[in-house]
């Protein structure tokens, strides 16, 4: 039997990070080093936000580079990790009756390879990434993560990559040494509390915690992929938070791992 995987919430970030080195990449690599090597891994990235529930397919997915006006060097990126078609029909299965459409065409966006360059540098383990569907509530995505389950017992790693605090409007570009607007602390406290405290309700149904949260989370997709990791979380699971700042006043970097 595989060894039970943890599960991750990554704080993404800028796209620069996957050409930089600094705190968060430096803790990035870290996670990957303490982990069990994974059979593949399963990204739930907040850059595949579309109206429907689909599944990356391909043998060999493409590097996308979904950003613009980023020094060259950025675009030159790839993550050459094979995809699995047989975890993409695995996660079809676990989530079935749900249409969950296998595409074929898509490939791994930077909400997953930024980290992954650094966690899992030599881009040999398979990466199949879940869509997230912008037409659902958040309690849905929470039930899906529940639903995906299994795979941590398979040997699969199940990712999310968003932010915790995710407010580029009042975000400090070009700016250094920012200190974190206070109700971006404040959120992202609160978070950390419930999450120790596993008490899953209030993070599911965030938007009732107030002015923080609808300045922390102005739109959903950088906070849904928390959810799915969170639906993973087992009773006993340990919680840790390898990784943790605040960029540009009002972009958490934390990262949440369960197990």
């Amino acid at each position: 039997m595989p060894e039970l995987m943890p599960t991750i919430f990554f704080g993404h970030g800028n796209p620069m990070h996957a050409v930089s080195n600094n705190m968060y990449t430096d803790g990035w690599t870290a996670i990957g080093a303490s982990l069990p090597r994974p059979r593949a891994i399963l990204a739930v990235s907040a850059h595949w936000y579309i109206p429907g529930c689909a599944v990356t397919a391909q043998a060999a997915p493409p590097t996308i580079h979904d950003f613009g006006g980023f020094p060259r060097a950025l675009y030159e990126v790839t993550y050459p990790a094979p995809g699995s078609p047989e975890l993409a029909r695995r996660v079809q299965d676990l989530l079935a009756p749900l249409p969950v459409a296998l595409d074929d065409n898509r490939g791994i966006d930077h909400g997953a390879w930024s980290v992954l360059t650094h966690a899992f540098p030599r881009a040999d383990i398979p990466v199949v990434q879940l869509a997230i569907d912008e037409r659902q509530p958040p309690a849905y995505h929470y039930e899906l993560g529940q639903r995906l389950a299994p795979l941590r017992a398979e040997g699969v790693l199940v990712i999310g990559s968003g932010n915790l605090v995710h407010n580029l409007h009042a975000y400090a570009w070009g700016q250094h040494g920012v200190q974190a607007y206070d109700w971006a602390v404040r959120f992202e406290e609160r978070v950390r509390e419930l999450l120790l405290a596993g008490n899953h309700g209030p993070l599911v149904a965030y938007e009732e915690l107030g002015r923080d949260a609808q300045l922390s989370v102005p739109t959903p997709d950088h906070y849904l992929p928390l959810l799915y990791v969170l639906g993973l979380r087992r009773q006993g699971d340990p919680v840790s938070f390898p990784v943790h700042g605040v960029d540009g006043g009002s972009v958490s970097m934390l990262a949440v791992r369960f197990g």
